[in-house]
């Protein structure tokens, strides 16, 4: 997995959820029909800490951290395309605030691809503080791809609990 890409194409954020899921098949399609590659960008944290009550147990190194990630971002990738992504999808582990890091790799991309939930309150689109980030400041097209709840499983990871969004949704 690459800290950044040479190769343009369209840029999804990956964060674990069933909505990053949905951007990357959708991007996948795309990508198709303009002969581009998909990028799949995770983006970690090390400073993350968890709260300062929370147990030891908790309290995670920074190399357990990047291997979270990591297992994040191909249970992603296996939940969109199966044990097989394909020659035109490559999987990005970044460190660094996840908008920062989807606004860097996208310089130059066809667009960034980002999921979201269907409808927030009101039926608002439901974007996060990393999408409207991304949405303010990105020099790419930014498509937001809606997934309803159940229309898509979440990752899972053998013998891990499911995954939480970093919000990037």
């Amino acid at each position: 997995m690459d800290e950044q890409t040479d190769d343009k194409g369209i840029v999804v954020g990956v964060d674990g959820s069933a909505a990053s899921v949905a951007a990357l098949r959708w991007a996948a399609r795309q990508a198709r029909a303009l002969d581009v590659p998909v990028v799949a960008v995770h983006a970690w944290e090390p400073a993350a800490e968890p709260a300062p009550y929370a147990p030891a147990s908790a309290r995670l190194s920074v190399a357990e951290r990047r291997e979270r990630a990591a297992e994040a971002l191909a249970g992603t990738v296996s939940a969109a395309f199966g044990p097989q992504a394909g020659p035109g999808v490559r999987a990005v582990l970044a460190e660094g605030p996840a908008a920062r890091v989807l606004l860097r790799q996208a310089q130059g991309a066809v667009l960034l691809a980002l999921g979201r939930r269907a409808h927030g309150r009101w039926e608002l689109p439901a974007v996060g503080a990393v999408g409207r980030e991304c949405l303010r400041h990105a020099r790419v097209p930014v498509v937001t791809v809606p997934v309803t709840e159940g229309s898509v499983p979440r990752p899972r990871m053998a013998g891990t609990p499911a995954l939480t969004g970093s919000g990037a949704t």
